[in-house]
């Protein structure tokens, strides 16, 4: 029981992906403080006073603070994703796919090659299953 969880724990894609995850939260906290510190307050300029954002947003109820509906909260979380999507694929995905193009031509594979579809594949297996009963010979009926 121990050794199926040993072997699950200690499979590359795993660990890629816990490494991954710490990584991604370690950097959220970095773009959330960029996004407070700089994005927040140029847009709270562009709006006026109001610190939320753009000041886009209304309250369902007016005088109740909590039934504001922040649409510069929604904003600045799209700004957030948007700046983790591009680091994360400027610093690592783009970099992970040179090293692995370089791996591949370094072993001999074209990596502008198409790799070949099912249908592809299985029809060359029929063409060559074909052939292959064609060369074969004839059993006499016994």
């Amino acid at each position: 029981m121990l050794q199926g969880f040993k072997d699950f724990i200690m499979r590359g894609n795993v660990i890629e992906l816990a490494v991954g995850v710490v990584i991604g939260a370690a950097f959220t906290a970095v773009v959330t403080a960029f996004s407070d510190s700089i994005i927040n307050p140029l847009l709270a300029a562009l709006g006026g006073v109001d610190y939320s954002g753009l000041g886009l947003g209304f309250h369902v109820r007016e005088g109740n603070d909590a039934t504001f509906v922040n649409f510069g909260a929604l904003l600045t979380a799209i700004i957030n994703f948007l700046l983790i999507a591009a680091v994360i694929y400027f610093l690592l995905v783009a970099p992970m796919n040179k090293l692995d193009e370089a791996t591949k031509r370094r072993k001999g594979i074209d990596p502008e090659e198409q790799a070949p579809t099912d249908t592809e594949l299985l029809t060359e297996i029929r063409d060559l299953l074909a052939a292959q009963q064609q060369n074969r010979p004839e059993k006499p009926l016994q």
